[in-house]
């Protein structure tokens, strides 16, 4: 560009002393249109440039963009992969576990009903006891505690105060718990004798309550089997003044607390052979 100057000026030195001074001017006019197209054209050609840069560090920056889309874009094909591996299996084990719960769900109800042949059992129970001791007496409860059937006999009505001798009412009533339990055949009856906490004082073989409220219990399993109950049917057992309806802080609540009880209980490994015994059904059962 310099030496153009240079040539420009030296021709128009050189010029001017052969031409005109308005053959001249032109001249310089068109060497000043010359150059300012010539700065033009420069301009241009770096903004050009620029631009270039700027485009290829944009187009680098795509370029980089659709590498990481692409890669991406592999992820989600793989997690897609295995997504599907994984649906696949948690529908298997919801399969599984559906029939798990099918198969439970079933047990239960075997459960169930085996619970409600035992209730209907007890309630028929309830029913022929009501019917033979009859419900006319105070002193004589008929209930069902904790799915068990019990009869609760004041000792008014078996014993004489501190003694272990049945009375004469005693027979009436036990002769109608036996024929019940001889009806049972699959149950037990558990006698249990209770007392007050009033120290006992009455000496002979007895030392305390525990020792009267077993007495009584033997008293009245053996007068159970003298009226015809199976032996092995009966169990007797004390519990002395340790487990009272009610404190021991009245005249009254001692009344209450001198008893005897008289559980009527299906067999515990008959009952646990009625369940096995439904499972068994269930395993053998068509899916």
């Amino acid at each position: 560009m310099k030496k153009l100057i240079l040539l420009t000026l030296c021709a128009g030195l050189t010029l001017s002393s052969c031409v005109s001074k308005k053959e001249f001017a032109a001249l310089q006019t068109k060497q000043k249109e010359t150059e300012d197209l010539l700065n033009t054209a420069t301009v241009k050609l770096n903004s050009c440039l620029t631009e270039k840069s700027a485009a290829i560090v944009k187009a680098e920056g795509l370029e980089d963009r659709l590498n990481d889309l692409k890669a991406s874009n592999q992820q989600l094909i793989e997690s897609s992969k295995d997504l599907t591996i994984l649906t696949s299996k948690g529908a298997d084990n919801l399969e599984k576990s559906l029939e798990s719960l099918k198969e439970r769900d079933l047990k239960i109800t075997r459960l169930q009903d085996a619970l409600s042949k035992k209730d209907s059992v007890t309630l028929a129970l309830v029913s022929s006891l009501k019917k033979e001791v009859g419900m006319n007496d105070q002193d004589i409860q008929i209930n069902v505690e904790k799915g068990v059937v019990f009869i609760s006999l004041s000792d008014k009505v078996l014993f004489k105060s501190g003694s272990y001798n049945l009375s004469t009412r005693a027979n009436e009533i036990l002769g109608k718990v036996a024929t019940v339990i001889n009806g049972k055949p699959d149950f037990e009856a558990l006698v249990e004798g209770h007392t007050d906490n009033v120290p006992y004082n009455g000496g002979g073989v007895l030392i305390d309550n525990l020792d009267l409220s077993a007495k009584r219990a033997t008293a009245v399993v053996r007068q159970l089997i003298s009226l015809g109950a199976n032996p092995s049917q009966l169990i007797a057992a004390g519990r002395g003044e340790f487990v009272p309806l009610v404190p021991n802080t009245s005249v009254e609540n001692k009344t209450l607390n001198r008893r005897t009880k008289i559980y009527i209980l299906p067999k515990i490994d008959q009952f646990y052979e009625m369940i096995e015994s439904e499972m068994k059904n269930l395993e053998g059962s068509p899916e």
